[in-house]
């Protein structure tokens, strides 16, 4: 462990059940190569390396492959329901993040599938197991809880007038605590469950990651620097000097504003919670699967919108529940459409070399232009009136203007000399103006995602 720690402090951020997944994985890894997990050969980058983990990602997303077979076996509309269940299988954003970047959420949206194909089928017991095995697999996965615990409280635990059932009560809440227990039991015993819960909840990190995540905060911190410079030019005397430069060099940290007020992670709970209240007082009072759906994706986009140090990443918890309600009608198509495009472009500057950006140009071109044909043949209904008509192309050119923009991020590097294989996070650590591509990404991502929200 101590060899760990040395190596790099970050990479323990993971619920106990995420680790232990590791381990069986490592098990086959060092049969495929024993230098895999040589813990002093971090950077080894083999091609058995790379082999091995592309092919643990795809082999896992076959958890996710199951539930959304399942999903078309049981639907009234199959062909409707092919096309979601195609449309999450093969989601951009799983490419991005799974296949290139080695991470196993398709595994874990697998899980998350089959908890939410549980509830629809009415087996709400395994829903809430599955779902609390799934926080201890990744603990983001929280943003989604306040949406199972009063769904599965009033529609599991009491009667359809309110009544309690303390029978099924109790046998969800043994369940889950005997979840928790296996997970996190042996820290608890060995009295490391403090240095445990410090790693999951990083306060100290900032309101913003290196990259901003393309939310509410994103639009408050451009809002700052563009403040600042009002006020370099006509009440320089306001100015919090160590608010200059935090968020605008790419670097992780505390992030500190020039002219707005500081926002602290309490401020973040308590925006987060009021919103959420919104959605959790319907679900109480309709606690039906698609109330739940409903509520499950607006929770989880309410705690990106305004969480504390939100990743990029994080915009899968919106797009995966989401598509499953796109073809209900054409509201939530018009929203599956602007969120899927804002959401998936703000994952691109995780992929920055040349060869990665043509792949994940061609790749999301084309599935967006079948996902969306294949919807909007069934749902989608011309503008009935002049304001619905206006924002109507509003939207459309707001989605048009992802081409321009795409132009200047990928032409930025050739006139400015910086060089296009540098990583996200790294951006920014020599100044100027290296950060600029990635922080018009994210407004521009976030203004399409604030308005989708």
């Amino acid at each position: 462990m101590d060899g760990i720690l040395t190596a790099d402090l970050t990479a323990l951020d993971y619920p106990p059940f995420f680790a232990y997944f590791e381990w069986v994985m490592s098990l086959f890894a060092r049969i495929v190569d024993p230098k895999i997990t040589d813990l002093n050969n971090l950077k080894y980058d083999a091609w058995s390396v790379i082999a091995f983990q592309r092919t643990t990602v795809i082999v896992t997303e076959l958890v996710m492959a199951a539930a959304l077979l399942r999903f078309i076996r049981g639907s009234a509309d199959k062909t409707m329901q092919t096309i979601i269940s195609a449309s999450i299988l093969l989601h951009p954003s799983f490419l991005i993040v799974d296949h290139i970047h080695f991470q196993y959420n398709g595994f874990m949206f697998g899980i998350l599938l089959w908890s939410i194909l549980m509830a629809k089928e009415g087996n709400k017991l395994a829903s809430g197991i599955l779902f609390a095995v799934l926080l201890n697999f990744k603990h983001i996965y929280m943003y989604l809880a306040p949406a199972y615990f009063i769904y599965l409280l009033r529609s599991y635990c009491m009667t359809p007038q309110g009544t309690p059932l303390p029978k099924q009560f109790l046998a969800l809440a043994n369940a889950v605590i005997l979840v928790f227990a296996v997970s996190l039991g042996p820290f608890t015993i060995m009295g490391q469950l403090p240095q445990l819960l410090s790693r999951l909840f990083p306060f100290t990190r900032g309101l913003n990651h290196a990259y901003w995540a393309p939310n509410a905060w994103a639009l408050v911190t451009m809002l700052d620097r563009v403040l600042l410079k009002v006020a370099q030019i006509f009440k320089p005397e306001i100015i919090n000097e160590a608010g200059v430069q935090s968020t605008s060099r790419g670097l992780v940290g505390d992030t500190v504003f020039a002219v707005i007020p500081n926002v602290k992670p309490i401020h973040t709970f308590i925006i987060t919670v009021a919103f959420q209240l919104i959605w959790l007082f319907k679900l109480w009072r309709v606690p039906t699967y698609k109330s739940f759906v409903c509520a499950l994706t607006l929770c989880g986009w309410t705690s990106f919108m305004f969480g504390w140090h939100v990743h990029e990443k994080a915009i899968m918890l919106v797009l995966v529940p989401l598509s499953l309600m796109a073809a209900d009608n054409q509201a939530h198509f018009r929203t599956f459409v602007l969120t899927s495009v804002a959401g998936i472009f703000s994952l691109f500057p995780l992929l920055f070399t040349p060869a990665e950006t043509l792949v994940k140009l061609v790749y999301s071109v084309i599935w967006g232009s079948l996902v969306f044909s294949g919807l909007s043949r069934r749902v989608y209904e011309p503008p009935s009136s002049l304001p619905t008509f206006v924002i109507d192309i509003l939207e459309k050119a707001y989605l048009a203007g992802f081409i321009p923009l795409q132009l200047f991020v990928t032409t930025f590097p050739i006139f400015s000399g910086r060089n296009s294989k540098t990583s996200p996070d790294d951006t920014g650590s020599k100044g100027g103006m290296d950060f600029l591509p990635l922080m018009l990404t994210s407004v521009y991502c976030a203004v399409g995602l604030v308005w989708a929200f």
